[in-house]
């Protein structure tokens, strides 16, 4: 066993997340947590996290937007017209390992935005509804509730230390009035519900006020329960747990289109689950050798098909994707369709297998497309064509000559994630320095942003950013040597309909709109 863990510890990439940061923020509502964590959560609120909205435009401003639902035009943000809210000022200088953020995730209407840390706590951020006295201002994002998801643990038997960080969220379709999401960290998968209460009943006849049975000899009389109005409580409880089916660290979980099961991927296995069952899953991809010093790649992340339940996608950190089928055997190991870019003799270095290792693969809306991002760029793929790419873009080529220094430092063990907008027509991932790149598939065009504080006030539009190599600089631009590596953009979220961004970086969440024409 020990053989087993020191080589995956050498094959596997490192995974360094992010946080949100803490600032006081007056509860406007009250947040209770079912659940053994409960007063631990409570005096957790006193730190939660607050964004503030951007203030309304001058009289000099811009006219009145349309306020019908459109997609707005995905070429306003690649030409920086964004605004953004960002995180309100705080009185903390300074964070702990626990803030930082390791997963976003927008729920499927983009009401809802979920934050993990790896501090194992979870952050729900709601959209307030537009204000009809302030028609400029769009709805903003506030939090709803805060939980404590995963604790830290210990197993004896192996005598290893898991976190407690959360390493993904998936929100389940809304069914009823209340949410559902997945959390996880490197062992345990855990189903949260979220719902709200905004009534208490009143008036037990075998009851007291405080739920303790009366003396049935002191009951005289009958009367009917009523319900009466109390103060909106958002209740967060714990309805399945799903453990003990991973030797080693889940990195995705992905909910089914068929709305009952669900996978979660390891470095060398894929079980599949239904959400209704805890103590059985089926294993549907083992890639393990028999002999583990044969092993020669592990499995990075893992999708379903947003349309078909039968489909899902898994990448490998020797860069390939394989398409497997569910209907064509229970075990998936021999795959239906493997993407994989043919090598170029020329440039082959002691760096190529690590930087050609997939950190993230999404399915395009439409099903038709899939996004991968390893290290240097990010690649759009057609399911129907599986010799080479669709589109490739360079995210920092700038980097090409710096993989000595950056194997050094363990950054180019880092894993960046890529997301699709609503139209699957403009992507986006993250680079260091706190830049951020967008992409547009129409018209080609792309844009380097920053997430920073100096750069990122309330209603401000986002400058255009750009890398210089060499040369001749311009004025704002900034030299490869002066790059902090240590700011990073990780995990990045777009919403589902509009042209709305959630940026983690570090310990601060950026949330980032699109300016009004």
């Amino acid at each position: 066993m020990d053989t087993e863990y020191r080589t995956l510890s050498l094959t596997r990439a490192l995974c360094l997340p992010y946080i949100i940061h803490p600032s006081p923020w007056k509860l406007n509502r009250k947040i209770n947590t079912v659940g053994s964590e409960w007063p631990w959560v409570i005096d957790r609120a006193a730190r939660g996290f607050c964004l503030k909205s951007p203030a309304p435009p001058g009289p000099a401003s811009s006219p009145l937007p349309d306020s019908s639902p459109r997609m707005l035009n995905p070429i306003q943000v690649l030409c920086s017209d964004i605004t953004s809210l960002s995180l309100e000022p705080e009185p903390f200088a300074s964070y702990t390992e626990a803030d930082i953020i390791s997963t976003v995730e927008f729920n499927h209407t983009g009401e809802l935005l979920a934050t993990g840390d790896k501090g194992g706590r979870v952050v729900i951020f709601q959209r307030e509804p537009e204000c009809k006295t302030e028609p400029y201002s769009q709805g903003e994002y506030n939090v709803y509730s805060t939980f404590q998801s995963h604790e830290p643990e210990f197993d004896y038997l192996k005598s290893l230390e898991i976190e407690e960080k959360i390493n993904k969220i998936r929100w389940l379709p809304q069914q009823n009035a209340a949410h559902f999401l997945l959390s996880t960290n490197d062992k345990t998968i855990k189903l949260w519900k979220v719902s709200e209460r905004d009534k208490r009943p009143e008036g037990y006849n075998l009851k007291d006020e405080e739920g303790r049975i009366k003396d049935l000899s002191t009951v005289t009389s009958l009367q009917v329960p009523v319900l009466k109005p109390m103060d909106l409580m958002v209740e967060v409880s714990p309805r399945r747990v799903f453990a003990n089916a991973h030797t080693y660290h889940v990195n995705s979980i992905s909910v089914n289109s068929d709305h009952e099961t669900y996978m979660s991927a390891d470095d060398l296995r894929i079980n599949l689950w239904h959400l209704g069952i805890t103590d059985r899953s089926f294993n549907i991809v083992d890639i393990k050798p028999v002999n583990m010093e044969d092993l020669t790649e592990v499995i990075t992340a893992a999708e379903f098909h947003p349309h078909h339940c039968n489909l899902l996608v898994y990448s490998s950190s020797k860069g390939t994707l394989r398409l497997c089928d569910m209907r064509e055997a229970a075990l998936c190991d021999k795959h239906s369709k493997l993407f994989e870019e043919p090598e170029d003799p020329s440039n082959r270095s002691f760096f190529s297998e690590i930087i050609s290792s997939v950190s993230d693969v999404k399915f395009s809306h439409s099903g038709r497309y899939l996004l991968t991002r390893d290290y240097l760029t990010a690649k759009v793929w057609d399911l129907n064509m599986e010799n080479k790419p669709l589109e490739i873009y360079q995210v920092h080529d700038y980097l090409r000559s710096k993989l000595c220094s950056l194997y050094e430092n363990d950054c180019i063990f880092d894993k960046f994630e890529c997301a699709w907008n609503g139209s699957d027509s403009v992507i986006m991932t993250g680079a260091y320095n706190n830049f951020f790149r967008m992409f547009d598939r129409n018209t080609k065009r792309d844009v380097t942003l920053e997430a920073s504080r100096e750069s990122s006030k309330p209603r401000a539009v986002l400058k255009p950013r750009r890398v210089c190599q060499g040369g001749k600089r311009r004025k704002d631009d900034i030299s490869v040597d002066s790059l902090d590596f240590t700011k990073k953009i990780l995990h990045t979220a777009w919403h589902p309909t509009e042209n709305i961004i959630a940026i983690a970086a570090t310990n601060n969440l950026y949330i980032f709109q699109d300016k009004f024409n």
